[in-house]
C-alpha cells in the first residue's frame, strides 16, 4: 500500500516548522485521507468545517501516494482526523506518529468492525458509509457542541440520500454475474445483487501490484466474456488489465469504469449517483 518516501520525511524536518499557521477562522478542522472521506464530512459539516484532503484527485494513485510537509503541517492543526484504515492509506498513522497532534481520530474500518484481510474499499458500501458518517456527526457535535444540531440535521439528509441509492441498487444485478479488476466497486455489485466471478488469484495480484500467474490470467479472460460486466478500475491498470478490459469488449461486455477516489467536481453522494446509473444502465 502505499508509503511515505524518505525525502518527504526529510522534507518535513526542514520546511515544516518555517511554515507560517493561517489564522484560525473557528471553523473545525478536518483532515481526510481522501477526498471521499472529504466530501463526506463536508455534507455533514457544511460551512462549519475545513477540510484538507490529502488525496484530492481521481490523477492521484492512492497506492503510490507520497506525503508532503503541507500534509504534515494540516495533520498538526487538526481537530479530527479521518482515516479509511484496514491497510489501504497506511500513511495517516505514518504522518500522525511525527505529528504532536491532539486531533481525535476516526478510522473507518474500526468504526464498522471490518474483519482482518478483508476488502477495505468501503465507501462503496452505503450501510458501512452510514455508520461511519453518524461517527462523524458525533464527532463534530462533540467538539463544536454549539452547533450539534446543524451536524444532526445535515446527517439526516445525508442519510437521506444514502437511502435512496440503496434503494435505487437493490435488485439491479439479480441473476446476473460480474467480473473485476480490483476489488474496488465489490461491495456496491454486491448490494446490487451481482455475482462476483473472477477469479480471486487474478484481483488479488493486480490489487497487491503483483504478476498474475499465466493460468490465471487465461482463466480470467475466458471468464470475462460470459459475464453482464467487467467492472474496471481506470485508476489503476497494468498489461493485465488492459488484456482484460480489451477481450470484454471484443465480446461486447459492458466496460463500467469505477474509480477509488472523487473525480474532479463530484462530491459522494453525485458520484454514487452515477455509479448505480450506470450499473442501472445494463
Amino acid at each position: 500500500m502505499a508509503r511515505i518516501a524518505i525525502l518527504a520525511i526529510a522534507a518535513l524536518a526542514l520546511t515544516g516548522c518555517a511554515t507560517t499557521p493561517a489564522t484560525d477562522d473557528g471553523t473545525v478542522k478536518v483532515v481526510a485521507s481522501t477526498n471521499v472521506y472529504g466530501s463526506i464530512v463536508t455534507a455533514i459539516g457544511g460551512d462549519l468545517v475545513s477540510v484538507t484532503s490529502l488525496i484530492d484527485s481521481a490523477a492521484q494513485d492512492p497506492h503510490s501516494f507520497e506525503a508532503s510537509a503541507q500534509n504534515q503541517l494540516a495533520i498538526a492543526k487538526a481537530d479530527l482526523v479521518i482515516e479509511n484504515g484496514g491497510g489501504y492509506d497506511d500513511f495517516v498513522d505514518t504522518l500522525l506518529a511525527a505529528s504532536s497532534t491532539e486531533a481525535v481520530v476516526l478510522n473507518a474500518a474500526e468504526i464498522v468492525t471490518l474483519p482482518a484481510d478483508t476488502n477495505e474499499h468501503l465507501w462503496y458500501s452505503f450501510s458501512d458509509i452510514q455508520t461511519v458518517a453518524t461517527s462523524i456527526a458525533d464527532e463534530l457535535s462533540s467538539l463544536d457542541a454549539a452547533n450539534a444540531d446543524t451536524y444532526e440535521a445535515n446527517l439526516a439528509d445525508f442519510s437521506g440520500q444514502l437511502s435512496t441509492l440503496a434503494e435505487q441498487a437493490a435488485g439491479l444485478g439479480d441473476g446476473k454475474t460480474a467480473a473485476i479488476t480490483e476489488p474496488v466497486p465489490l461491495y456496491l455489485l454486491e448490494q446490487a445483487g451481482f455475482e462476483n466471478v473472477t477469479p480471486d488469484e487474478f484481483s488479488e495480484a493486480i490489487e497487491e501490484g503483483t504478476d498474475v500467474p499465466p493460468a490465471v490470467l487465461a482463466d480470467t479472460l475466458d471468464i470475462v466474456g460470459t459475464v453482464a460486466l467487467l467492472a474496471y478500475n481506470s485508476q489503476t491498470s497494468s498489461p493485465e488489465t488492459e488484456q482484460v478490459k480489451a477481450a470484454a469488449e471484443k465480446a461486447g461486455v459492458p466496460v463500467v469504469e469505477f474509480t477509488e477516489t472523487l473525480p474532479d467536481g463530484e462530491d459522494y453522494i453525485s458520484w454514487m449517483t452515477s455509479n448505480v446509473a450506470a450499473l442501472a444502465a445494463l
